[in-house]
């Protein structure tokens, strides 16, 4: 099923507004506190820059004060969060580089449904929780 775009955002971007709206905290009152820019504040949660240093990702995570859970939340969405991936597939087995190849033509196309479907089992077969 093709759906309409969706705004662009990643999983740390959409995990940090969630944060901001839950606290009622304005995106320039935390630009100001983080002492970056508005402008980039809000690319990084639209997903237009990738993702922040460990330095402004451990401000993130002292400036919303959050539980050791949660904290590691953030580190593991940040991880997960480039939206300009690029992926070597030299060296490995010729449906490596036809699986990626045609993720990176098709992803577009596909609804959140497939994609969840799709991440949970190269999850699954990779062992990955």
């Amino acid at each position: 099923m093709v759906c309409a775009p969706a705004p662009l955002v990643t999983p740390l971007g959409a995990k940090i507004r969630a944060l901001r709206e839950e606290r009622g905290i304005s995106l320039k009152e935390m630009a100001a506190a983080l002492n970056v820019s508005s402008a980039y504040l809000s690319a990084l949660e639209h997903g237009r820059r990738g993702r922040p240093t460990g330095f402004l990702l451990h401000r993130m995570i002292t400036f919303f004060n959050v539980i050791w859970d949660e904290a590691e939340e953030l580190q593991r969405l940040a991880e997960l969060s480039d939206p300009k991936i690029t992926i070597d597939t030299g060296g490995l087995v010729p449906e490596a580089t036809e699986l990626t190849n045609r993720l990176a033509k098709d992803i577009a196309r596909l609804d959140p449904e497939d994609l969840r479907f799709l991440t949970n089992e190269v999850m699954r077969r990779s062992g990955k929780k």
